[in-house]
């Protein structure tokens, strides 16, 4: 599967979030519009400021969209792996 199979191309949306907590690995967003949080390593933000809880995040998102009904394998047998150990 790939992005060419997805059926809503090209449909940004402008979202918004703060930052609520700040690691030397990234930081947690909660999104504005009680849409719930998400993390993000440092390495995919872009910034010219100091990081610190509160400040505002701007980012463009479009809706997520499942492509299959069936399971990714690799993620399968990695989940299997972990579950072992």
């Amino acid at each position: 599967m790939g992005k060419e199979t997805l059926k809503f191309k090209e449909n940004l949306l402008y979202m918004q979030g703060i930052i609520t907590s700040v690691t030397d690995g990234g930081v947690e967003i909660d999104l504005k519009g009680r849409l719930g949080s998400m993390s993000l390593p440092m390495r995919m933000l872009i910034t010219d400021y100091d990081l610190r809880p509160g400040l505002t995040i701007g980012f463009m998102m479009s809706h997520p969209e499942v492509e299959s009904d069936g399971i990714d394998e690799t993620y399968r047998k990695t989940r299997a792996k972990e579950e072992n150990v």
